[in-house]
């Protein structure tokens, strides 16, 4: 039997630390594995085993600073430990949320105290942020969101009110971190600010949206209802809410980008284990070009999405944002298309097998599109690639 690493990366472009931390990570996913997050979702629960012990050997933090309790690294290295748990079939959405996105923002943007209270739960898995960015009528234009905060002229606390949807794992966080926007004295006009809210404050309500994709992590509507928050709920400068989010947000493309290729990678080594033990006409079916190229070409396309997803997270932990934000939305865009890809093409060679639960594909068809689809779609990176690198007009 060949001994091809298949769907292993080869890891000549990463540096012995990171090449390291993908090993350790893949032994830690492999002591989980798919079979271990499909129970925990078949019950309901949530991989609180798989957290922790990522926790505790420091893989949660690993992109938060030390001076917190981080490991004092980056995207880049986060990005790989999310990946590694995906292709071992037991990836972490919450990463993507509360140390990549809340974490980044707090470690930027927020104050001494705020990085004092966050960071060292967030990077020992102790405590999880929700983000709280997605409306019903805003959908990907983020200038619609209608969540608003204004200030109380006598005690100068912030009362924040609007709808969020979609948001990812709000019944085990701590807080939220929401995105609403501020009328500027200056102007008038509406600017985005970012704000902390726990989980129990006055008039902060969710509702779990039922949804056909199975994961561990629930969706929720969130209901804000002239929330009160201290003026120190506030993340960083009033006047700096773009910067700031977006801050966060090229995190998050880069990480979704991770997530799908471990999803991706999950998908084709199961399909080529298959072709190489199946056999049908005295062959294995993977010496049939037929199966054979199409596998081909689903790892040619991970690996090319996983260079873009390499140069993102190296631009944004260099402090480039602006060339950050053209490559995570690259690096979104084609490593969702690869994902979906592959996992096609896995349920196509098992065929039948392929829906089965014994191979655990099935289940994939399903969660593969959410890459597409979430935190932007593929259209609105389109948008960005014609109309900021392209130089095209703009339709709307």
């Amino acid at each position: 039997m060949s001994t091809a690493r298949s769907t292993t990366p080869r890891t000549v472009l990463e540096t012995e630390e990171h090449q390291a931390l993908r090993t350790a990570v893949a032994a830690l996913g492999r002591r989980y594995g798919r079979d271990y997050m499909a129970r925990v979702t078949a019950a309901g629960g949530h991989p609180d085993e798989l957290w922790a012990d990522a926790a505790k050997l420091g893989y949660l933090g690993v992109n938060l600073p030390e001076e917190y309790g981080g490991g004092g690294g980056g995207i880049a290295e986060l990005s790989i430990v999310l990946e590694e748990l995906g292709a071992a079939g037991c990836p972490l959405l919450m990463m993507v949320v509360s140390p990549a996105i809340c974490g980044t923002v707090i470690a930027r943007f927020g104050t001494e105290e705020q990085k004092r209270t966050w960071l060292p739960g967030l990077a020992d898995g102790s405590r999880t942020m929700a983000f709280g960015i997605t409306e019903p009528d805003a959908g990907s234009n983020s200038h619609r969101i209608t969540t608003t905060a204004r200030r109380d002229p006598d005690s100068g606390d912030w009362l924040l009110t609007g709808r969020k949807v979609f948001i990812s794992g709000v019944d085990i966080a701590d807080a939220t971190l929401i995105v609403g926007r501020t009328s500027d004295a200056r102007t008038g006009n509406l600017k985005p600010c970012l704000f902390i809210v726990p989980r129990d404050a006055p008039g902060f309500e969710r509702r779990r949206i039922d949804m056909e994709l199975q994961a561990a992590e629930k969706q929720f509507e969130l209901v804000l209802d002239d929330v009160r928050l201290p003026p120190e709920a506030l993340v960083g400068d009033e006047d700096a809410g773009l910067l700031q989010l977006f801050a966060g947000l090229n995190p998050e493309r880069i990480m979704t980008a991770a997530f799908a290729l471990g999803m991706g990678r999950y998908a084709l080594s199961r399909a080529v284990e298959y072709a190489k033990e199946r056999s049908v006409w005295k062959s294995p079916i993977g010496a049939h070009q037929a199966i054979a190229h199409p596998l081909a070409q689903s790892h040619v396309e991970i690996e090319l999405a996983r260079l873009m997803m390499q140069k993102a997270a190296r631009l944004y932990d260099e402090g480039d944002d602006v060339g950050a934000g053209e490559a995570a939305n690259m690096a979104k865009l084609a490593a969702a298309d690869a994902c979906v890809k592959a996992v096609d093409q896995a349920v196509h060679t098992l065929g039948g097998n392929g829906l089965t639960k014994e191979f655990g594909l099935a289940s994939l068809i399903v969660a593969s599109r959410v890459a597409r689809i979430a935190p932007v779609s593929r259209e609105m990176i389109l948008n960005y690639v014609s109309h900021q690198t392209l130089g095209l007009p703009k339709s709307y």
